[in-house]
């Protein structure tokens, strides 16, 4: 898909088929469920649209997947579409974290029981991808994944209140916290006691945190801490400050997981 179409370009399609068909933005969230910012950014060509959600637009508009990502697909040269202005709200994105327990248990066990096995994947390494996860959704999506709130530590960013929650997950035997080591150097780790319910999770959310998971997983954790640290939310925050999830905004390559304007 990607070989002969830029995201912009499928986004623009994409919007054209949905305004021929007379749906609007929202009707499209909420057949992906996925936020209706989400499918603004993916008309923009700002977020790539998976080929799961790019199937279900198929099925849902009526549009051939193959003729879709022709070069030549289009709408006729002398069919002019114009579309009505959508009534939107005046919405400012509220960037001030608000725990969603639920969410954030569902995204520990999840992360947990895709590599918590991996004789790597330590405590400090689950916690870095949590604020990887957090973070890289806010930029994508402008909305809160877990709502965690991160502090600036000299170690790098830091989830206020998770030892108590990790706590609480292990006295209702949803984690195990067990001591193992790697290259003789003892550490812990957790283990989930149940499957990620991942109906808890959209198809927005997943594919932000499978492709943490396929970033980070593997890494070493002080290369990790390291690397977190000098993302650009914590490199703007003073230590001990909580971090503001605004400054993803900021970040640049190789941090930044979003398809700005060139303007």
């Amino acid at each position: 898909m990607t070989n002969r179409l830029n995201p912009r370009q499928i986004g623009g399609r994409i919007r054209r088929i949905r305004v021929e068909n007379g749906y609007s933005q929202e009707d499209i969230a909420k057949m992906l469920q996925v936020s209706r910012s989400s499918v603004v950014q993916i008309e923009k060509g700002n977020r790539q649209i998976s080929v799961i959600e790019l199937t279900l637009l198929s099925d849902f508009l009526g549009f051939s997947m193959d003729q879709f990502l022709t070069e030549s697909y289009g709408i006729p040269s002398d069919t002019l579409v114009v579309e009505e202005p959508e009534i939107e709200k005046v919405v400012m994105r509220d960037s001030v974290p608000k725990l969603n327990r639920s969410k954030l248990e569902t995204v520990i066990l999840y992360i947990t029981g895709s590599c918590g096995a991996k004789p790597r994947m330590d405590i400090s390494l689950l916690l870095n991808m949590l604020y990887f996860c957090d973070f890289n959704y806010y930029e994508l999506h402008e909305e809160q994944l877990t709502g965690l709130l991160y502090t600036k530590q000299s170690a790098g960013p830091s989830p206020e209140n998770i030892s108590p929650i990790l706590k609480e997950m292990e006295n209702e035997e949803k984690l195990y916290r067990i001591k193992c080591s790697y290259k003789g150097i003892p550490h812990y780790k957790y283990l989930p006691g149940v499957q990620a319910d991942l109906m808890k999770l959209n198809a927005a959310e997943k594919e932000v945190i499978d492709r943490v998971i396929e970033l980070y997983s593997g890494w070493p954790s002080r290369a990790l801490n390291n690397y977190a640290r000098e993302d650009m939310p914590s490199r703007a925050t003073q230590t001990g400050e909580s971090i503001n999830y605004e400054l993803v905004f900021y970040r640049k390559p190789p941090y930044s997981v979003r398809i700005y304007d060139e303007d």
